[in-house]
């Protein structure tokens, strides 16, 4: 269904994923029972002040000098709580530069789950309260209140488009998947088939993974052939949507590269031409029409060649650690007991089951480069030691049913926080009550 024939500048939309897992330290089998520490501070820590160093600081410096000489750039972030979390602990210049980039007006920042978990996979609300702590995380760290979400790795379908848009947001990022746009251009907005109010956003993966994965492939790219792809994108295809992981900018690919000097020098050519225009999401949804009623019936995400799940639930063991993880829910939730819940969350990161996978040639390779493991079947064992003793301390402590007390505390929380978003919390509290 072709919902608008009108014509109008090409907008692009660059979005950049910020993400920091909390690694877990080795833990083995005759460690079940110790109670010990889970996550590995002291690598963490390293990594974290690494990738500042490499990567954050100096794209974002570079990020707000442009921004000043040139305020027609415009970026769009989303930022995992996690991330957040550790900045604060080990690196808070790293949320002060961002903080400063927030408060230039020309960045936008996304909400999606608190822990970049699996969240959407779980039976209940787990979904939706980590939406909403992270847009709670955006307001007290940056400022902001986000009105378009985007999914742990971009995982996404039709149901969880209405629950994002049950949540208050108008639109959402996924993956320009073939499959799902049937020889359709992602260069457009769409809407989703029920909810009038949310508009998609679909990646144009090869020109984000041009950068994101092939920058130095037979040399390094270089800043004018990248426009002339872009260019050459026809001019009613109104809406180009770049993606990637803002770690390329110095870490994946590294300084030496050329990759932040390419990065400057991008947003520089995008600022000096006139037929492309920057814009954050909010910016492309007030100035653009959906094209078409994009329907994705089948989960899809941005990761590997099948871009579907099995990057985190593709062999038994994935799926097997990931319902023993599900099925503690309930227990943890009758516990009063606020550090537990935090440490369960954690372990929901969708890392965890990422490095589990098994697959081989170059998705094998991409895996086996973020993981700190030697195998997937280490990443499984050590997780699950870790589960079993976790297990062990859940156990221990005293359990109180879930309440219509507990219930009303979370609505009354969202209103507290005056938060735009908390439309669930009263179907939750009203679930409760009948």
């Amino acid at each position: 269904m072709n919902l608008s024939d009108t014509t109008t500048k090409q907008h692009l939309v660059l979005y950049l994923q910020v993400h920091q897992p909390r690694r877990l330290r080795p833990f083995r089998f005759f460690d079940i029972g110790s109670r010990g520490e889970y996550f590995d501070d002291r690598q963490n820590k390293e990594v974290v002040e690494r990738v500042a160093r490499q990567s954050y600081l100096p794209a974002n410096a570079i990020l707000l000098k442009l921004i000043k000489k040139y305020p027609q750039i415009k970026v769009v972030f989303s930022v995992s709580g996690v991330a957040i979390d550790q900045f604060k602990e080990y690196t808070p210049e790293v949320l002060q530069s961002f903080r400063a980039l927030a408060n230039t007006g020309n960045v936008e920042f996304l909400s999606e789950t608190d822990h970049h978990s699996l969240a959407c996979m779980m039976p209940g609300d787990e979904f939706e309260i980590q939406v909403l702590d992270h847009t709670a995380k955006l307001h007290e760290h940056f400022g902001v209140r986000p009105s378009v979400f985007r999914n742990t790795e971009l995982i996404y379908n039709d149901e969880i488009g209405k629950r994002v848009e049950a949540l208050g947001f108008n639109g959402v990022f996924i993956d320009g998947v073939d499959r799902v746009l049937h020889g359709r251009s992602p260069h457009h907005l769409y809407q989703h088939p029920d909810q009038q109010g949310l508009k998609i956003f679909t990646r144009n993966y090869n020109l984000s993974d041009d950068i994101a994965f092939r920058f130095a492939h037979h040399g390094p790219l270089t800043v004018e052939r990248y426009m002339s792809w872009l260019q050459g994108i026809p001019a009613h295809e109104d809406l180009i949507t770049l993606a990637m992981d803002y770690e390329t900018f110095g870490e994946h690919q590294k300084q030496n590269s050329g990759i932040l000097n390419f990065f400057e020098g991008l947003l520089k050519a995008l600022a000096k031409q006139d037929r492309i225009v920057m814009a954050t999401a909010s910016e492309a949804i007030v100035n653009l029409k959906p094209r078409h009623i994009l329907s994705v019936p089948h989960y899809i995400s941005w990761a590997d060649r099948e871009r579907d799940l099995s990057a985190w639930l593709g062999n038994d063991m994935q799926r097997d650690a990931f319902d023993c993880m599900v099925r503690m829910e309930r227990d943890i939730k009758c516990i009063d007991d606020s550090e537990l819940l935090e440490r369960w969350r954690w372990l929901q990161t969708s890392d965890h089951f990422y490095y589990m996978s098994t697959k081989k040639n170059d998705d094998g390779n991409v895996h086996a480069y973020f993981s700190p493991y030697p195998s997937p079947y280490e990443a499984f064992m050590n997780y699950m030691n870790v589960l079993n003793d976790f297990s062990y301390q859940v156990s221990e402590h005293e359990r109180h049913p879930l309440n219509n007390q507990k219930a009303g505390a979370i609505r009354s929380e969202a209103e507290r926080r005056e938060l735009h978003v908390p439309t669930w919390a009263m179907n939750l509290q009203n679930s409760y009550e009948h």
